[in-house]
């Protein structure tokens, strides 16, 4: 494979000035690995409320002064942005809105019972699809908090100053998602996440302010989109930065590859470190030791940093090679699973 590491400078000392800390940024497998078989995506709708729902939800609605349509245009966004980005994902080579078929949430808030399979092998044979993406929740709350008071814009009736009414408006867009694998009757993941939306308006009174809200469902249709996006992405490997510490003191050759590694000549300080491994002193030796496992994690050596972190352990009592070398071992199971989904 690739060297997936970008180093970072060394930004943070550790109290104990023995040693630094360096940022990697690595190459993490995505959450949801889709089977090499699927090729075609079918999308469905799941979030409409049910006859025996619909009720609460317009209470819901009332109480939080949502729109009417505020939920089943976000749901639509939603769909929307999700088949944006899969359709920008190489591996499919058709992503299918499947509408002729009407769907309703039976529990407002939650995500709902999965569908038979019965129900998903029929649609998916319908539409010529390998697996079934369904929105199966979509909701809106409104927060909404008066503050009374004067503004300072200055606004007058005569001569008396106007106390003004400010709102802050909160509106937490809720989704939740399940892929169905139907050639295996799997469910290859269930996710919710929510996003939130904070407005500012002002008025002479309540009503008025609200009146500077009145924009919000445009917001709420982008968010909503978005989070289509967002879940899209769940099928990708994504990028995080992890942190490892280094030994730093013990001889001048620590001292030179401290300042090397701080200019990012990290195979010169590694030339320094690997002349300590022999150093009589066990603790030098060991600390040298373990740098070599640094280094072979920067190049992407990973069994090779493991044996260090092992060596480090095992004849030097290095404490945090314990800890380093269960990391490395999550690091190969890591790039096992890159590898097989960049196989797909």
């Amino acid at each position: 494979m690739k060297n997936l590491l970008l180093l970072y400078l060394t930004v943070a000392t550790l109290m104990s000035c023995k040693t630094n800390e360096l940022y990697i940024n690595v190459l993490q497998p995505a959450p949801v690995t889709m089977p090499q078989a699927i090729k075609k995506i079918g999308i469905i709708d799941r979030s409409i409320p049910t006859d025996e729902t619909k009720l609460a939800d317009i209470i819901d609605r009332a109480v939080t002064l949502e729109s009417a349509d505020l939920d089943k245009d976000g749901a639509k966004e939603s769909i929307k942005g999700l088949r944006e980005e899969l359709l920008n994902n190489q591996r499919f080579t058709d992503v299918k809105l499947i509408d002729n078929t009407e769907f309703r949430a039976s529990r407002i808030g939650f995500l709902p019972p999965p569908l038979s399979w019965d129900i998903v092998t029929r649609l998916c044979t319908e539409a010529g699809s390998d697996a079934l993406f369904a929105l199966e929740r979509f909701d809106t709350d409104t927060r909404i908090d008066f503050s009374g008071g004067d503004s300072g814009m200055g606004i007058k009736i005569g001569n008396l100053p106007v106390l003004k009414t400010a709102v802050t408006m909160e509106v937490i867009v809720k989704t939740g998602w399940r892929i169905y694998y139907p050639t295996e009757n799997k469910i290859l993941e269930e996710f919710s996440f929510a996003e939130s939306i904070v407005y500012d308006g002002r008025g002479i009174n309540p009503v008025a302010a609200l009146e500077g809200l009145l924009n919000r469902k445009e917001a709420v249709k982008e968010v909503s989109r978005m989070a289509g996006n967002k879940y899209a992405m769940r099928i990708l490997p994504f990028r995080l930065d992890v942190t490892r510490d280094y030994y730093v003191k013990g001889t001048d050759n620590f001292k030179i590859a401290r300042r090397k590694a701080q200019m990012g000549k990290w195979d010169e300080a590694a030339t320094l470190w690997e002349k300590e491994t022999d150093n009589p002193k066990s603790k030098i030796a060991g600390r040298a030791v373990y740098n070599m496992a640094i280094i072979n994690e920067i190049n992407g050596r990973l069994d090779d940093a493991l044996g260090w972190t092992q060596k480090a352990w095992e004849d030097y009592n290095i404490k945090r090679a314990l800890k380093y070398a269960r990391i490395l071992k999550g690091r190969k199971y890591d790039n096992e699973l890159l590898k097989l989904q960049e196989d797909q």
